[in-house]
């Protein structure tokens, strides 16, 4: 539908107000856990255990090698709870922060069950914001 403005308009219906309420509790948790962890990484707040030898320390030692990575990944989180607390940019947030969700998502999957929780949390919730605002994504899908 185009506006008479020429904008094109969404057709879907309005969210509910209890939807919009969950979205924003959904975003803001993401926006804290993703926030601390930036936060923990660039200000050394928690000192963190050495891990035990294994493919999850090898995984770590090899992130820490390649010295870019960590600061790259950290500064996108931080960047990307920034909009989501505060509701700026976030179906933009949403989709930046995605790749490095499921890599979170694997890592937990395959070397680290005890993070499983946290990572289910954030990629569901991620999922759930990115498809509140699946109408600012139709462009990228039309031919």
């Amino acid at each position: 539908m185009v506006h008479p403005n020429g904008a094109r308009v969404s057709e879907q219906p309005a969210p509910s107000k209890p939807f919009r309420i969950t979205m924003l509790v959904l975003r803001t948790l993401m926006g804290l856990l993703l926030l601390w962890s930036s936060a923990a990484y660039f200000f050394d707040l928690v000192k963190v255990p050495p891990l035990p030898p294994g493919p999850l320390k090898t995984f770590d030692d090899g992130i820490r090698a390649a010295r870019y990575l960590l600061p790259t990944v950290k500064g996108i989180k931080g960047f990307c709870a920034l909009c989501f607390l505060s509701g700026r940019l976030v179906p933009f947030a949403a989709v930046l922060i995605a790749p490095i969700l499921v890599n979170i998502a694997l890592v937990a999957a395959f070397m680290a069950p005890f993070t499983w929780p946290m990572a289910l949390f954030l990629v569901v919730a991620n999922g759930l914001v990115a498809w509140y605002h699946r109408d600012r994504y139709a462009p990228l899908f039309r031919a």
